[in-house]
Protein backbone atom coordinates (compact mmCIF):
# COMPACT_ATOMS: atom_id res chain seq x y z
CA UNK A 1 0.00 0.00 0.00
CA UNK A 2 1.84 3.52 -0.87
CA UNK A 3 0.33 6.44 0.90
CA UNK A 4 2.08 8.78 -0.97
CA UNK A 5 0.05 11.35 -2.54
CA UNK A 6 0.29 11.71 -6.38
CA UNK A 7 2.38 14.44 -7.55
CA UNK A 8 -0.64 15.74 -9.42
CA UNK A 9 -3.13 16.31 -6.39
CA UNK A 10 -0.65 18.31 -4.57
CA UNK A 11 -0.53 20.67 -7.07
CA UNK A 12 -4.28 20.59 -7.83
CA UNK A 13 -4.62 21.32 -4.21
CA UNK A 14 -2.51 24.37 -4.23
CA UNK A 15 -4.33 25.63 -7.55
CA UNK A 16 -7.47 25.30 -5.80
CA UNK A 17 -6.42 26.90 -2.73
CA UNK A 18 -5.42 29.69 -4.72
CA UNK A 19 -9.06 30.04 -6.70
CA UNK A 20 -11.10 29.99 -3.29
CA UNK A 21 -8.37 32.71 -1.76
CA UNK A 22 -10.42 35.19 -4.23
CA UNK A 23 -14.03 33.79 -2.54
CA UNK A 24 -13.37 34.17 1.50
CA UNK A 25 -15.73 34.15 4.28
CA UNK A 26 -16.88 37.85 3.64
CA UNK A 27 -18.24 36.53 0.01
CA UNK A 28 -19.92 33.35 1.43
CA UNK A 29 -21.33 35.29 4.35
CA UNK A 30 -22.56 37.31 1.52
CA UNK A 31 -24.78 34.66 -0.22
CA UNK A 32 -26.79 34.25 3.08
CA UNK A 33 -29.57 33.22 3.05
CA UNK A 34 -30.29 31.87 -0.57
CA UNK A 35 -28.26 33.63 -3.00
CA UNK A 36 -26.62 31.15 -5.34
CA UNK A 37 -22.62 31.40 -5.77
CA UNK A 38 -22.50 32.37 -8.89
CA UNK A 39 -19.46 33.84 -9.43
CA UNK A 40 -17.39 30.93 -7.36
CA UNK A 41 -18.49 28.41 -10.00
CA UNK A 42 -17.89 30.82 -13.02
CA UNK A 43 -14.36 30.60 -11.84
CA UNK A 44 -14.42 27.17 -10.84
CA UNK A 45 -15.93 26.52 -14.71
CA UNK A 46 -13.31 28.65 -16.44
CA UNK A 47 -10.72 27.07 -14.88
CA UNK A 48 -11.81 23.54 -15.46
CA UNK A 49 -12.43 22.31 -12.00
CA UNK A 50 -15.89 21.09 -12.79
CA UNK A 51 -14.92 19.00 -15.84
CA UNK A 52 -12.48 16.92 -13.74
CA UNK A 53 -14.11 13.80 -14.65
CA UNK A 54 -15.33 14.21 -18.52
CA UNK A 55 -12.49 12.31 -21.12
CA UNK A 56 -9.95 14.58 -22.56
CA UNK A 57 -11.39 13.58 -25.76
CA UNK A 58 -14.48 15.86 -24.83
CA UNK A 59 -12.92 18.43 -23.12
CA UNK A 60 -12.46 17.16 -20.00
CA UNK A 61 -9.59 16.75 -17.68
CA UNK A 62 -10.35 12.97 -17.55
CA UNK A 63 -9.27 12.55 -13.76
CA UNK A 64 -9.90 9.82 -11.89
CA UNK A 65 -12.70 10.04 -9.14
CA UNK A 66 -10.00 9.72 -6.36
CA UNK A 67 -8.08 12.37 -7.72
CA UNK A 68 -11.09 15.03 -8.65
CA UNK A 69 -12.38 14.46 -5.12
CA UNK A 70 -9.31 16.73 -4.03
CA UNK A 71 -10.62 19.35 -5.64
CA UNK A 72 -13.94 19.20 -3.34
CA UNK A 73 -12.14 18.41 -0.50
CA UNK A 74 -9.80 21.88 -0.91
CA UNK A 75 -13.39 24.00 -1.93
CA UNK A 76 -14.27 23.00 2.04
CA UNK A 77 -11.28 23.01 3.75
CA UNK A 78 -10.81 27.11 2.08
CA UNK A 79 -14.24 27.98 4.03
CA UNK A 80 -16.47 27.35 0.53
CA UNK A 81 -19.21 25.40 0.03
CA UNK A 82 -18.30 22.73 -2.57
CA UNK A 83 -22.36 21.92 -2.28
CA UNK A 84 -22.52 24.71 -4.55
CA UNK A 85 -21.72 22.75 -8.15
CA UNK A 86 -20.59 18.90 -6.35
CA UNK A 87 -23.22 17.59 -8.39
CA UNK A 88 -21.60 18.16 -12.19
CA UNK A 89 -19.00 15.53 -10.87
CA UNK A 90 -21.10 12.91 -9.35
CA UNK A 91 -24.04 13.13 -12.32
CA UNK A 92 -21.06 12.51 -14.57
CA UNK A 93 -21.09 8.67 -13.37
CA UNK A 94 -24.48 7.97 -14.58
CA UNK A 95 -23.38 9.60 -18.34
CA UNK A 96 -19.97 8.76 -18.34
CA UNK A 97 -20.71 4.92 -17.75
CA UNK A 98 -23.54 4.51 -19.45
CA UNK A 99 -24.45 7.26 -21.64
CA UNK A 100 -24.25 6.42 -25.70
CA UNK A 101 -21.95 8.05 -27.63
CA UNK A 102 -23.81 10.56 -29.49
CA UNK A 103 -24.89 11.82 -25.69
CA UNK A 104 -20.96 12.15 -24.75
CA UNK A 105 -20.51 14.30 -27.96
CA UNK A 106 -23.52 16.37 -28.25
CA UNK A 107 -23.14 17.24 -24.10
CA UNK A 108 -19.85 16.67 -23.09
CA UNK A 109 -17.90 18.87 -24.90
CA UNK A 110 -20.44 21.73 -23.65
CA UNK A 111 -20.49 21.06 -20.39
CA UNK A 112 -16.87 21.46 -20.31
CA UNK A 113 -16.83 24.41 -22.43
CA UNK A 114 -19.20 25.72 -19.56
CA UNK A 115 -21.80 26.65 -22.08
CA UNK A 116 -23.89 23.98 -20.50
CA UNK A 117 -24.60 22.72 -16.95
CA UNK A 118 -25.25 19.74 -15.66
CA UNK A 119 -26.28 20.17 -12.08
CA UNK A 120 -29.54 19.16 -11.39
CA UNK A 121 -30.10 14.94 -9.85
CA UNK A 122 -33.76 14.38 -9.79
CA UNK A 123 -34.07 11.03 -7.76
CA UNK A 124 -35.88 11.33 -4.71
CA UNK A 125 -39.75 12.20 -4.22
CA UNK A 126 -42.02 12.91 -1.28
CA UNK A 127 -43.95 9.91 -1.36
CA UNK A 128 -40.61 7.67 -1.48
CA UNK A 129 -38.08 9.48 0.51
CA UNK A 130 -34.87 7.07 0.57
CA UNK A 131 -36.64 4.15 -0.79
CA UNK A 132 -36.11 4.85 -4.39
CA UNK A 133 -37.56 1.83 -6.10
CA UNK A 134 -41.26 3.30 -4.73
CA UNK A 135 -41.43 6.79 -6.94
CA UNK A 136 -43.90 7.38 -8.91
CA UNK A 137 -42.86 10.00 -11.44
CA UNK A 138 -43.76 8.40 -14.70
CA UNK A 139 -42.53 8.71 -18.27
CA UNK A 140 -44.69 7.05 -20.64
CA UNK A 141 -44.09 5.97 -24.29
CA UNK A 142 -45.04 7.72 -27.40
CA UNK A 143 -44.42 7.37 -31.11
CA UNK A 144 -41.53 9.95 -31.03
CA UNK A 145 -40.46 9.69 -26.99
CA UNK A 146 -41.93 9.57 -24.06
CA UNK A 147 -44.07 12.53 -21.99
CA UNK A 148 -43.28 12.38 -18.21
CA UNK A 149 -45.49 13.29 -15.35
CA UNK A 150 -44.99 13.81 -11.82
CA UNK A 151 -42.92 15.27 -9.09
CA UNK A 152 -39.39 15.74 -7.45
CA UNK A 153 -38.43 16.93 -3.88
CA UNK A 154 -34.51 17.72 -2.65
CA UNK A 155 -33.83 18.45 -6.80
CA UNK A 156 -30.77 20.54 -5.42
CA UNK A 157 -29.44 23.28 -7.92
CA UNK A 158 -31.98 22.99 -10.62
CA UNK A 159 -32.75 26.76 -11.29
CA UNK A 160 -29.10 27.03 -11.65
CA UNK A 161 -28.55 24.16 -14.49
CA UNK A 162 -29.52 23.54 -18.14
CA UNK A 163 -29.78 19.65 -17.63
CA UNK A 164 -30.95 17.10 -15.33
CA UNK A 165 -30.29 13.30 -14.94
CA UNK A 166 -33.93 12.24 -14.28
CA UNK A 167 -34.92 8.87 -12.90
CA UNK A 168 -38.57 7.92 -13.70
CA UNK A 169 -40.90 5.04 -13.76
CA UNK A 170 -41.39 3.49 -17.13
CA UNK A 171 -43.25 0.09 -16.07
CA UNK A 172 -45.91 0.40 -13.78
CA UNK A 173 -44.43 -1.08 -10.46
CA UNK A 174 -47.52 -3.70 -10.42
CA UNK A 175 -46.58 -5.74 -13.83
CA UNK A 176 -42.87 -6.26 -11.85
CA UNK A 177 -41.34 -8.85 -10.38
CA UNK A 178 -38.62 -7.11 -9.20
CA UNK A 179 -39.33 -3.47 -7.37
CA UNK A 180 -35.37 -2.61 -8.56
CA UNK A 181 -37.20 -2.92 -12.48
CA UNK A 182 -38.66 -0.89 -14.48
CA UNK A 183 -37.03 2.47 -13.73
CA UNK A 184 -35.11 4.39 -16.39
CA UNK A 185 -32.52 7.12 -16.63
CA UNK A 186 -33.01 10.54 -19.06
CA UNK A 187 -31.21 13.57 -19.76
CA UNK A 188 -33.53 16.29 -19.83
CA UNK A 189 -32.75 19.55 -21.49
CA UNK A 190 -34.79 22.16 -18.80
CA UNK A 191 -34.41 24.42 -20.96
CA UNK A 192 -37.22 26.86 -22.66
CA UNK A 193 -39.80 23.87 -21.26
CA UNK A 194 -42.48 26.67 -20.12
CA UNK A 195 -45.61 24.99 -18.23
CA UNK A 196 -43.98 21.55 -18.32
CA UNK A 197 -41.75 22.19 -15.76
CA UNK A 198 -42.13 24.07 -12.75
CA UNK A 199 -39.24 24.76 -9.92
CA UNK A 200 -40.37 25.81 -6.82
CA UNK A 201 -37.00 27.03 -3.95
CA UNK A 202 -37.13 24.62 -0.91
CA UNK A 203 -35.50 27.11 2.05
CA UNK A 204 -33.32 25.85 4.31
CA UNK A 205 -31.00 25.92 7.17
CA UNK A 206 -28.00 26.34 4.94
CA UNK A 207 -27.70 28.17 1.55
CA UNK A 208 -27.82 25.04 -0.53
CA UNK A 209 -30.55 26.29 -3.14
CA UNK A 210 -32.99 22.97 -3.59
CA UNK A 211 -36.08 22.30 -5.11
CA UNK A 212 -39.28 20.70 -5.48
CA UNK A 213 -39.91 20.02 -9.58
CA UNK A 214 -43.23 19.24 -11.02
CA UNK A 215 -43.66 17.58 -14.19
CA UNK A 216 -46.40 17.99 -16.13
CA UNK A 217 -46.78 16.53 -19.78
CA UNK A 218 -43.62 17.51 -20.66
CA UNK A 219 -42.26 15.41 -23.63
CA UNK A 220 -38.96 13.81 -23.91
CA UNK A 221 -37.35 12.97 -27.02
CA UNK A 222 -36.67 8.54 -27.15
CA UNK A 223 -32.29 9.83 -27.60
CA UNK A 224 -33.05 11.43 -24.15
CA UNK A 225 -32.86 8.06 -22.72
CA UNK A 226 -29.60 6.38 -21.01
CA UNK A 227 -28.90 2.79 -21.48
CA UNK A 228 -31.30 0.46 -21.65
CA UNK A 229 -34.97 1.58 -20.37
CA UNK A 230 -35.98 -0.37 -17.18
CA UNK A 231 -32.37 -0.37 -16.08
CA UNK A 232 -31.88 3.13 -14.69
CA UNK A 233 -31.89 1.78 -10.71
CA UNK A 234 -28.00 0.38 -11.12
CA UNK A 235 -27.14 3.13 -13.20
CA UNK A 236 -28.39 5.36 -10.30
CA UNK A 237 -26.51 3.25 -7.97
CA UNK A 238 -23.43 4.15 -9.87
CA UNK A 239 -23.94 7.98 -9.75
CA UNK A 240 -24.71 7.51 -6.11
CA UNK A 241 -21.50 5.25 -5.26
CA UNK A 242 -20.02 8.47 -6.58
CA UNK A 243 -21.70 11.08 -4.85
CA UNK A 244 -21.50 8.86 -1.58
CA UNK A 245 -17.11 9.44 -2.41
CA UNK A 246 -17.19 12.70 -3.19
CA UNK A 247 -19.37 13.80 -0.40
CA UNK A 248 -17.12 12.23 2.00
CA UNK A 249 -13.92 14.39 0.93
CA UNK A 250 -16.00 17.33 1.28
CA UNK A 251 -16.57 16.05 4.86
CA UNK A 252 -12.78 15.37 5.17
CA UNK A 253 -12.48 19.61 3.79
CA UNK A 254 -14.94 20.57 6.22
CA UNK A 255 -12.98 18.78 9.25
CA UNK A 256 -9.94 20.70 8.54
CA UNK A 257 -11.51 23.69 7.99
CA UNK A 258 -12.89 23.41 11.80
CA UNK A 259 -9.48 21.96 12.69
CA UNK A 260 -7.57 24.50 11.65
CA UNK A 261 -9.69 27.32 12.83
CA UNK A 262 -9.96 25.93 16.35
CA UNK A 263 -6.39 24.86 17.23
CA UNK A 264 -5.56 28.53 15.84
CA UNK A 265 -8.09 29.66 18.40
CA UNK A 266 -7.29 27.33 20.78
CA UNK A 267 -3.00 28.27 20.73
CA UNK A 268 -3.87 31.99 20.67
CA UNK A 269 -6.60 32.68 23.10
CA UNK A 270 -5.35 33.05 26.64
CA UNK A 271 -7.35 32.44 29.74
CA UNK A 272 -6.48 32.56 33.20
CA UNK A 273 -3.19 33.00 32.45
CA UNK A 274 -2.66 30.08 29.57
CA UNK A 275 -3.75 29.20 26.07
CA UNK A 276 -7.07 27.46 26.78
CA UNK A 277 -5.54 24.84 23.66
CA UNK A 278 -3.54 23.66 27.20
CA UNK A 279 -6.53 22.92 28.78
CA UNK A 280 -8.27 18.96 27.91
CA UNK A 281 -11.50 20.21 27.61
CA UNK A 282 -10.74 21.67 24.80
CA UNK A 283 -7.72 19.76 23.57
CA UNK A 284 -8.97 16.08 23.44
CA UNK A 285 -12.21 16.77 21.14
CA UNK A 286 -10.37 18.17 18.68
CA UNK A 287 -7.20 15.59 19.09
CA UNK A 288 -10.52 13.06 18.85
CA UNK A 289 -11.88 14.59 15.81
CA UNK A 290 -8.41 15.05 14.18
CA UNK A 291 -8.18 10.86 14.58
CA UNK A 292 -12.11 10.39 13.52
CA UNK A 293 -10.87 12.43 10.61
CA UNK A 294 -8.10 10.56 9.83
CA UNK A 295 -9.54 7.10 9.69
CA UNK A 296 -12.63 8.13 7.63
CA UNK A 297 -9.95 9.26 5.08
CA UNK A 298 -8.79 6.23 4.70
CA UNK A 299 -12.11 4.32 3.87
CA UNK A 300 -12.46 7.39 1.50
CA UNK A 301 -9.56 6.65 -0.55
CA UNK A 302 -10.28 3.16 -0.56
CA UNK A 303 -13.57 3.62 -2.03
CA UNK A 304 -12.09 6.15 -4.43
CA UNK A 305 -9.67 3.32 -5.67
CA UNK A 306 -12.34 0.90 -5.73
CA UNK A 307 -14.86 3.27 -7.94
CA UNK A 308 -11.34 4.07 -10.25
CA UNK A 309 -11.12 0.07 -10.74
CA UNK A 310 -14.28 -0.69 -11.96
CA UNK A 311 -14.80 -3.01 -9.14
CA UNK A 312 -17.87 -3.00 -6.43
CA UNK A 313 -17.30 0.03 -4.35
CA UNK A 314 -20.68 0.47 -2.66
CA UNK A 315 -20.23 -1.06 1.10
CA UNK A 316 -16.78 1.40 1.29
CA UNK A 317 -19.20 4.34 -0.41
CA UNK A 318 -21.39 3.98 1.95
CA UNK A 319 -18.95 3.43 5.00
CA UNK A 320 -16.90 6.31 3.50
CA UNK A 321 -20.03 8.88 3.86
CA UNK A 322 -20.87 7.52 7.31
CA UNK A 323 -17.86 8.06 8.67
CA UNK A 324 -16.27 11.47 6.99
CA UNK A 325 -19.67 13.25 8.02
CA UNK A 326 -20.08 11.87 11.52
CA UNK A 327 -16.33 13.21 12.03
CA UNK A 328 -16.80 16.45 10.38
CA UNK A 329 -20.02 16.95 12.29
CA UNK A 330 -17.29 16.09 15.55
CA UNK A 331 -15.23 18.58 14.55
CA UNK A 332 -17.92 20.92 14.02
CA UNK A 333 -18.97 20.52 17.56
CA UNK A 334 -15.62 20.60 19.02
CA UNK A 335 -14.62 23.93 16.69
CA UNK A 336 -17.70 25.57 17.87
CA UNK A 337 -17.37 24.96 21.66
CA UNK A 338 -13.38 26.08 21.27
CA UNK A 339 -14.26 29.53 20.08
CA UNK A 340 -16.64 29.68 22.72
CA UNK A 341 -19.16 32.66 22.14
CA UNK A 342 -17.72 33.86 19.61
CA UNK A 343 -18.50 30.26 17.62
CA UNK A 344 -22.12 31.92 17.30
CA UNK A 345 -20.75 35.07 15.87
CA UNK A 346 -20.86 35.48 11.77
CA UNK A 347 -17.57 36.67 11.20
CA UNK A 348 -15.86 33.49 12.38
CA UNK A 349 -17.61 31.64 9.49
CA UNK A 350 -17.76 28.98 12.11
CA UNK A 351 -21.71 28.74 12.47
CA UNK A 352 -22.10 28.51 8.99
CA UNK A 353 -19.48 25.73 7.80
CA UNK A 354 -21.84 24.24 11.20
CA UNK A 355 -24.82 24.25 9.12
CA UNK A 356 -23.32 23.37 5.96
CA UNK A 357 -22.04 20.19 7.54
CA UNK A 358 -24.78 18.65 9.48
CA UNK A 359 -26.73 17.96 5.94
CA UNK A 360 -24.21 15.47 5.21
CA UNK A 361 -25.44 13.53 8.52
CA UNK A 362 -29.03 13.43 6.84
CA UNK A 363 -28.13 13.68 2.93
CA UNK A 364 -27.22 12.55 0.13
CA UNK A 365 -28.19 9.36 2.32
CA UNK A 366 -29.41 9.32 5.95
CA UNK A 367 -26.66 7.87 8.34
CA UNK A 368 -28.98 5.29 9.88
CA UNK A 369 -29.93 3.82 6.07
CA UNK A 370 -25.89 3.33 6.17
CA UNK A 371 -25.94 1.54 8.81
CA UNK A 372 -28.51 -0.60 7.80
CA UNK A 373 -26.73 -1.14 3.93
CA UNK A 374 -23.67 -2.38 6.49
CA UNK A 375 -25.86 -4.97 8.60
CA UNK A 376 -27.59 -6.52 5.65
CA UNK A 377 -25.20 -6.31 2.97
CA UNK A 378 -21.86 -6.55 4.58
CA UNK A 379 -22.63 -8.75 7.85
CA UNK A 380 -25.48 -10.58 6.30
CA UNK A 381 -28.02 -9.88 9.27
CA UNK A 382 -32.21 -9.76 8.18
CA UNK A 383 -33.25 -7.21 6.55
CA UNK A 384 -34.41 -4.34 8.39
CA UNK A 385 -36.60 -2.18 5.65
Amino acid sequence: MDFTEPQDSRAIRDAVRALCERFPGEYWRGLEPDRYPSEFVAALTDQGWLAALIPEEHGGSGLPLATASVILEEICASGANAGACHAQMYTMGTLLRHGSEAQKRSYLPRIAAGELRLQAFAVTEPGAGSDTTQITTRAERTADGYVVNGQKIWTSRAEHSDLMVLLARTTPIEQLEKRTGGLSVFLLDMRDRGAELTISPIKTMMNHATTEVFFEDLELPAEALIGEEGEGFGYILDGMNAERILIAAECIGDCRFFLDRAVAYANERVVFGRPIGANQGVQFPLARAHMAMSAADLVRWKAAWLYDQGLPAGAEANMAKYLASEASWEAANAALDTHGGFGFAQEYDIERKFRETRLYKTAPVNNNLVQAYVGQHVLGLPRSY
